[in-house]
């Protein structure tokens, strides 16, 4: 799956928009009260992004074993303690509810944790480089 993110952004406008294999998306976020980028920050959104990509793929990997998912709730904590510093550890936890038992939910979660894309590729510490 290809993805490309931008954002274009000055004080009269902050525009986010998403696009996975071609299908394109407008994101709602706030810009800063000044109007000079973003109110989310970066840090934020990589734990959004591990939150988003646990949930999205319990639905996925429960589907695979025929277990119905009633609600998943996703909490991801990290430190970033000062500029151009990356973050310490990350950990996350999560919360099923379904049609299956206790066992067999903590058994989705920790399969769906080996398996989830974001979360591989942040501990893989993939190359990021900057070309203009």
């Amino acid at each position: 799956m290809n993805i490309i993110s931008s954002i274009d952004q000055n004080p009269q406008k902050h525009q986010i928009r998403v696009c996975s294999n071609g299908l394109e998306q407008q994101l709602f976020l706030p810009s800063k009260q000044s109007g000079a980028g973003s109110a989310v920050n970066g840090g934020e959104l990589i734990s959004l992004a591990l939150a988003t990509c646990f949930c999205n793929d319990i639905y996925r990997e429960a589907a695979k074993k025929n277990i119905s998912i009633t609600r998943v709730t996703v909490r991801v904590e990290g430190d970033f303690s000062g500029e151009g510093l990356p973050s310490g550890p990350i950990r996350y936890y999560a919360n099923l509810e379904g049609d299956a038992s206790d066992d067999d939910l903590c058994a989705l979660a920790k399969h769906t944790d080996t398996d989830a894309e974001v979360q591989n590729t942040i501990r893989a510490g993939v190359r990021v480089t900057f070309g203009s």
